[in-house]
């Protein structure tokens, strides 16, 4: 909005001291950071206050835990810390017409409304199942269906590449070095030499125009695998004071410089990646996001005064979801989100594991000898007798050796 209002201003020829910042997207992104940190640490411990005045106490299962019985009561649903801290810079510092814009946005108010009511059920209407399983994967295709269709059909959204030939570089004029916009579904491979891998190539049984007008038959639906794996792991990965939170932070700070640099144009010529046109303005959303998410992991740090529930953690996994496909990064995932993928198999691995064993040795057996002492993995160090602090700050700690490995791909290639 203030954007708006300095363009306005200055059709009007009003120019006001220092307004003429909001023409960067470099300041607009510091000032959204820090205004979401600001409005979670100040206004979390009234929404913790209110969710506790709502009886909003999370219901701990006796998992056999130590110090899990602590935990009863602490309010949950804090996710709506991040979704104001985020929303409220979002609207002010963004371009909130720029289709990446609204697709995050959209993201955001439609996981967190599928959360929302798996917490709502689950504390309100004392279902501790919440939500129906079912259901949540029927929100969670339909938001990726709806970011799959806009991705391939809109208009704005489309791929700068450079030319092949190196030959034609120009220092002086960077856009001469770069293909017309081109609407195509392509992505990055990481760690390869041709990095980039186009899902037309899929059908390969058709001729090239034929390929890339259905495109979309394999684009869609890999788009709905991904928003769906992305945000179960993330709810997943929710499990203890801090986890899910701090991850996503070093997720997110990864993907923010991905969005820069795949946004400006010199960046792009230089580390001669595709240059992704109006991907730029997306930089404010996501430092705005880590601003918030931040601003929360004040208060779940071990021991938490609140947890982010499903309203957070679905939230945050279908941003992250979204943001890797818009900036095509989504071959990527593996590695970036490598926490939510070792939490997401950890829990597969054992239901697998557990009924082969039941159907070949018995119940017995199986529920003696199983693979690990619980799932997800964060739980098994739990078991294992390792402090909650010393496995969120591990497991942060690989994070961010993922995401180092995730941004030297820039170069290694």
């Amino acid at each position: 909005m203030l954007y708006y209002l300095y363009e306005y201003l200055t059709s009007q020829g009003i120019h006001i001291p220092g307004m003429g910042m909001m023409r960067y997207i470099s300041f607009r992104a510091g000032m959204a950071v820090l205004l979401s940190l600001t409005i979670a640490l100040i206004y979390g411990k009234s929404i913790i206050n209110y969710l506790r005045g709502k009886q909003m106490g999370e219901l701990v299962r006796d998992l056999g835990l130590d110090g899990q019985k602590q935990k009863e009561g602490t309010p949950t649903m804090g996710g709506f810390i991040i979704i104001i801290a985020t929303l409220i810079p979002v609207l002010l510092f963004t371009r909130i017409t720029n289709i990446y814009i609204v697709l995050l946005i959209v993201t955001v108010v439609w996981m967190g409304a599928i959360g929302f009511l798996d917490d709502y059920l689950k504390k309100i209407k004392k279902n501790k199942d919440g939500l129906s399983g079912k259901f949540k994967i029927v929100g969670q295709v339909g938001l990726g269906l709806i970011i799959g269709v806009t991705m391939y059909f809109h208009p704005d959204i489309t791929v700068k590449r450079k030319y092949a030939d190196t030959k034609v570089v120009n220092r002086n004029n960077v856009e001469q070095n770069f293909m017309p916009a081109e609407k195509i579904t392509v992505s990055t491979v990481p760690f390869a030499k041709n990095n980039e891998f186009d899902y037309s190539g899929v059908l390969f049984w058709m001729n090239d125009e034929d390929a890339h007008e259905w495109a979309w038959i394999v684009f869609i639906p890999i788009v709905i695998f991904i928003v769906t794996a992305v945000s179960n792991g993330a709810n997943i990965t929710d499990g203890i004071d801090g986890l899910a939170a701090g991850t996503s932070t070093v997720i997110l700070l990864t993907l923010a410089f991905f969005t820069y640099v795949s946004g400006n144009i010199i960046f792009a010529d230089y580390l001669n990646i595709m240059f992704l046109p109006n991907m730029g303005e997306t930089t404010i959303f996501v430092v705005a996001m880590v601003g918030a998410v931040i601003g929360f992991f004040w208060y779940n740090t071990y021991p938490a005064q609140v947890f982010m529930g499903d309203t957070g953690s679905l939230m945050l996994g279908g941003v992250i979801a979204v943001l890797a496909v818009i900036l095509r990064k989504e071959l990527m995932i593996p590695v970036l989100c490598g926490i939510f993928l070792i939490e997401n198999v950890s829990v597969m691995l054992q239901v697998v594991v557990f009924k082969y064993r039941k159907r070949k040795f018995g119940l017995e057996y199986a529920q003696n000898n199983r693979l690990f002492k619980m799932s997800p993995l964060h739980h098994h160090y739990q078991k294992d007798g390792f402090h909650e602090s010393k496995i969120v700050n591990r497991m942060i700690i690989i994070g961010v050796m993922l995401a180092i490995v995730c941004l030297i791909t820039l170069k290694m290639r």
